[in-house]
Formats: structure tokens, C-alpha cells, sequence
């Protein structure tokens, strides 16, 4: 019998740490000039919260056989349908996306990017897949300064086809579906295609981001009509909204791959949209779509605990910043101080801290960059960065550190903007499969281009607008073919060589901190992953401590300004999607924060 959650209706012990690189196995806010610190650039969140139906104590999803948590009750049935019919993880996959980009077209789509981690039973090897977007090969570094050469400012970069990538998404589910997938690739579109076609229920959620957003979709043509009514009025919760066009595109992926989306009309439609856009047209052109390449490169895995934490490497920077603040954690018994300790938040504040110093500066795509990879990950040198941990007090200045790196490179701190519109989720198929995937079209509605029914990512805004700072080189700066730094940490943990955890969220660099917490919750301190994806946020990625709205998060604002932080109380808005594999079975958590759901059975 499937079990579904509730949906909101949007809502010391010391011990040795090895890290490895594995080969085996909602955006309204005011603008945030570029120039400024990467500590302001990153201060606000991707997506503007929304109503939310808090429910304080819901209870864990159980299941034998499959389960699938993901933020969308129309994407997870598309799954669900999927597994019921004999299909696996990387099919279901497949169906959940192509659902999210018809229903959640603000946070995800085939206009995007993801990143995909996988367990497969049968090899027992765990894989990455990048599918993240790519800079135009025309593209300039200065792509985003004025004529005087100082940044743009960010909406200005942002709406129109200048900040255009590469879509990588439609790539990426189909040499995922090569390589792994069981049934037919024409038959998991058919959930999505039929939903386009007879139209769906406009959530609250996605009522309330439209009109949030009305300047901005306004602008474009195409979303103006799909998204608005005849008077112009944004279309309501409740609405029934078809979407031809969108079943048009899936029903081409269907019958012919992603021949015509990287080779034939559809790349044409999308080129020409951002060509002949009558805001910031774009550079992105045929031999663009024509030269992308998904990328399989190694997970990034770090021994916490019992346990090794795994996720995707440059360039994100998921994991290897959530790797970097759990190895500085490692030495300090978290499990004993528990969740409500303001000790337990000011070693968690400041080692994300020491991480995000390290992440400003040498994180980039490494294809471009050279980075100093097994430095950041070496025993020692979080050792060394974890002993700063040993005061009482918040640290009074954070800096990066010197890894051990055979580069003389030398790089200035990063100023880019991360402001992603994203979805996770999460699935365990019958056959003990595993995917954690995290999908992205960047800002809120992207560029707000729509182009054949979806909408078209703003994803180069993640690189940084300027080159250098006083002469000397950003890593994270745009270059042609260079893909873009990334937050998304999609997560699998294993334990004894198979998958225990399966989780990821979207935030933009608030990711991290929200992948972090839900670990040290059910690792550290034994919750279920609905009570841990439930337990109130507490983010410090520069200093200021955000402490989540409405929770018991507030109360602990004294006792961390007493040790010298600034707090500030905000609505921090996650989507936390979470499959634990138990002794007896499944155990799945949905963020209630958004419109998340589990079906498992």
C-alpha cells in the first residue's frame, strides 16, 4: 500500500578523518552590487518564501520496496508511476523531471542544469554525472561589465538572453538513461506530456512567486501569456494552466532523444530566442548546443563518523565544502553537546566559516582552474584549520587557508552572485539503486525567457562579473566553454560500501549549511529524516548567523550574540528531500517548507 507524507500547502571524541577522492564508487530581494564582498553577494536567498502550512510534528514516511521525495506532488506520482510499472531509479528520475520543469518551471527544467549522483546495486560504484550548464563560446570575460568596466548590476544581467548557458539537463537525463536506465525512454515522458496537455492546478506556491515576479516575467512575450491571464492579471492558485508547447518539446525528446534539442529546431528556437532578445540578447549559438558534453566526473567523499559522505566535485562546490566543514567538525562531540546547545551551533557556525573561506577563493571549475584539491582535503590540513575551533568565543576574523598545492597559482577571493532557483529529490528503487539530484535554471524563472513551452536558465550570472581584484585572477571568472561554480550538493552517504542516506536541497550557498545540518542530525544526533529536514536552520557562512523564522532557532539569538555573532532572524527557505535506508526498510522525510511529498511502498 503506498504511504504518502503530508504535503504543506507550499511551507570530543577524537578520532582519525581520511579524505578521499572516490574513484570507485526564492529570489525578490534588493539588489546586491557584484562589486561588493562575496559576503554580501551571497546574502540573499534564491527563491522568496512563501506561505507556509508548518506542521510541527509530522511523522516519517516507511516503505519496504522503493521510495521517492521530491518537492512536487505531481513529480513525485510521475516517479512513483515509473517504479510501480517495473522501472528503476534513473527512469523514475527521468519522469520527475520532466514534471518539475512543467509544474516547478520557476526552480528547474530542460532550459537547465543538474547535477545527478548515482549508487548502482549491481557494480556497487557510485557515479557523478555534470550536466551543468556552459558559457557561450563567444563569450568574453567582460560578458557582464559595462562600458567602464565596473559589473552590471544584477537584474540587469540577469533578464534577457545574456545570461544564457548551455542547457545541460535534457543531456543529462538521457546518458543517464543510457547507461543505467531499464524501461523505455519514449515511455517516461508520457506523465508529463499527458499533464502538459490537460493542464494542472497552479499552486499556492507558484501563484505566489509569479506575482512576486510580474515586472520581470512581463517582459517576455511567451511567459507574459503562459503565466498571466487575459487581462494581464498573474494567474491565481488554482488555475488550470496547459502547456502545449512544453508537451510538444517532451514529445520530441521522446520520439528522438536529444538529437533535436542539441543538433536541430529545438536548438535553433532556443538560440534564436536569445539572439533576437529585446533585453540583453545573448551570444550562446548552434556550435554551443553542438559541442556539449555531460561530464562523468569522481565523487567527492569525506569519512565522517561510521560513515563516508559523498557528492558531487567541481564545479560544484557542494561537496567538497560540506566535506570540508564536517572534517573540521570531526574532532568535537556533537552527538553529546545535542541540537539545542549553543556550543554545538558556534563549532557548526565557524567551520562552515573556515569552509567558505577556503570555497571563495580556490573553488571553480577545475576543467579551467587548477585547484588544490587533495590539499583542501587533506587529514592535516583540517586538522590544523579544526584547532581554531578550540575557543569559546566566535571567531573574530575568518580567512582561507594554505593548502597544500603543487599550482603557484595565485587567486583573489570570489565576488559571483549564487542565487539559484533549484529542486532536489531523492529516490531508492526496488532493485537498490539510488539517485540524489539536484536541478537548477539559477535565479527565480531564470532569465524569464520561455522559449517552446520552458524556461531558459540565467545561469551565467554564477560567474563572478569581474576577472580579477587588484590584478590578480578570480577563479570563478567567466570564460568560454567554463562552467559556472555551483552550491548544489546532491548527496549520497554510504556505510559498509551501500548507500545509508540519500539527500540535497536547494538554497543557493545556503545549501551547504542546509545539507550539513541534516547530516549532523541523523548522524550526530539520531533523528529520522523528517524530524531532521523539520529541525529549525542556523546558517553562518561569513559571519552573521541566520536564524530561521518562527522557529526555536530565535531563542537561540542571546546566547550566540553573547559569543559575539550577529544574528539575523529571516525566513530561509530549503528543500530538504531525504531517503534513509534502514535495517528494515525505507525511511523518507519531505521539506515542508516548499510542497514536498514522499511516496514509498
Amino acid at each position: 500500500m503506498p504511504l504518502i507524507a503530508p504535503a504543506s500547502s507550499t511551507s570530543r571524541t577524537i578520532g582519525p578523518i581520511a579524505l578521499t577522492i572516490c574513484t570507485s564508487i526564492g529570489l525578490f530581494a534588493a539588489f546586491i552590487n557584484p562589486a561588493m564582498s562575496q559576503q554580501s553577494t551571497d546574502a540573499i536567498a534564491p527563491e522568496s518564501a512563501t506561505t507556509t502550512a508548518r506542521i510541527d510534528t509530522p511523522q516519517p514516511i516507511q516503505a519496504q520496496n522503493w521510495m521517492i521525495s521530491a518537492a512536487n506532488p505531481h513529480a513525485v506520482e510521475s516517479g512513483a508511476d515509473i517504479l510501480r510499472a517495473g522501472g528503476n531509479a534513473i527512469d523514475a528520475m527521468v519522469a520527475i523531471q520532466a514534471m518539475l520543469g512543467l509544474v516547478e518551471p520557476q526552480s528547474s527544467g530542460v532550459g537547465g542544469g543538474a547535477f545527478l549522483v548515482y549508487f548502482d546495486a549491481q557494480s556497487g560504484k557510485l557515479t557523478t554525472l555534470d550536466g551543468r550548464e556552459t558559457a557561450p563560446l563567444d563569450a568574453t570575460p567582460t560578458l557582464f561589465q559595462d562600458d567602464n568596466g565596473e559589473p552590471l548590476k544584477f537584474y540587469d544581467a540577469v533578464v534577457g538572453g545574456r545570461s544564457v548557458g548551455t542547457p545541460g539537463t535534457p543531456a543529462l537525463m538521457k546518458t543517464a538513461h543510457e547507461k543505467w536506465g531499464l524501461r523505455p525512454w519514449k515511455d517516461l515522458f508520457v506523465p508529463a506530456i499527458d499533464t502538459a496537455t490537460s493542464g494542472f492546478e497552479v499552486s499556492p506556491r507558484l501563484a505566489e512567486l509569479i506575482a512576486a515576479d510580474q515586472e520581470r516575467l512581463l517582459r517576455d512575450t511567451k511567459a507574459k501569456e503562459y503565466f498571466f491571464d487575459q487581462t494581464g492579471a498573474p494567474l491565481p492558485a488554482g488555475a488550470v494552466l496547459q502547456n502545449p508547447q512544453y508537451a510538444a518539446t517532451l514529445q520530441d525528446l521522446a520520439a528522438n532523444g536529444t538529437a533535436n534539442f542539441y543538433h536541430g529546431q529545438i536548438a535553433k528556437d532556443i538560440v534564436a530566442k536569445i539572439t533576437d532578445a529585446r533585453w540583453n540578447p545573448g551570444v550562446l549559438s548552434l556550435k554551443d548546443f553542438a559541442q556539449y558534453q555531460v561530464k562523468e566526473r569522481p565523487p567527492v567523499c569525506i569519512d565522517y563518523r561510521e560513515y563516508s559522505v559523498c557528492g558531487m566535485g567541481p564545479p560544484s562546490s557542494g561537496a567538497l565544502t560540506v566535506g570540508q566543514i564536517l572534517g573540521l567538525l570531526a574532532p568535537y562531540d556533537l552527538a553529546a553537546l545535542g541540537p539545542n546547545s549553543p556550543e554545538s551551533w558556534r563549532l557548526i557556525g565557524d567551520a562552515s566559516r573556515l569552509a567558505f573561506a577556503d570555497r571563495g577563493l580556490y573553488m571553480a571549475d577545475v576543467d579551467y582552474v587548477p585547484m588544490p584539491l587533495s590539499g583542501l582535503l587533506d587529514p592535516s590540513y583540517l586538522a590544523e584549520r579544526s584547532r581554531l575551533l578550540e575557543g569559546e568565543n566566535a571567531l573574530e576574523t575568518v580567512e582561507s587557508g594554505l593548502p597544500e598545492f603543487s599550482h603557484a597559482m595565485k587567486l583573489a577571493d570570489d565576488e559571483s552572485i549564487e542565487l539559484p532557483s533549484t529542486s532536489h529529490f531523492s529516490i531508492v528503487d526496488i532493485y537498490g539503486n539510488a539517485v540524489s539530484m539536484t536541478t537548477t535554471i539559477e535565479n527565480g524563472f531564470g532569465s524569464r525567457l520561455m522559449v517552446n513551452g520552458f524556461m531558459l536558465n540565467n545561469e551565467l550570472t554564477d560567474f563572478s562579473f569581474r576577472t580579477h581584484s587588484d590584478g590578480i585572477p578570480i577563479a570563478n571568472a567567466l570564460a568560454p566553454g567554463k562552467r559556472p561554480r555551483s552550491s548544489m550538493a546532491p548527496t549520497i552517504v554510504m556505510k559498509n560500501g551501500k548507500p545509508a542516506f540519500i539527500t540535497g536541497s536547494p538554497g543557493g550557498s545556503r545549501i551547504i549549511g542546509y545539507v550539513v545540518k541534516s547530516l549532523i542530525a541523523m548522524i550526530d544526533w539520531k533523528a529520522d529524516p523528517q524530524s531532521a529536514i523539520n529541525m529549525p536552520h542556523l546558517i553562518n557562512r561569513f559571519g552573521t548567523f541566520d536564524l530561521e523564522a518562527g522557529t526555536t532557532a530565535e531563542h537561540l539569538a542571546p546566547a550566540l550574540e553573547k559569543i559575539g555573532y550577529k544574528t539575523s532572524i529571516r525566513d530561509l527557505n530549503s528543500g530538504i528531500h531525504t531517503i534513509m535506508i534502514a535495517e528494515d526498510g525505507l525511511i523518507g522525510g519531505a521539506d515542508l517548507r516548499r510542497e514536498g511529498i514522499v511516496i514509498g511502498q
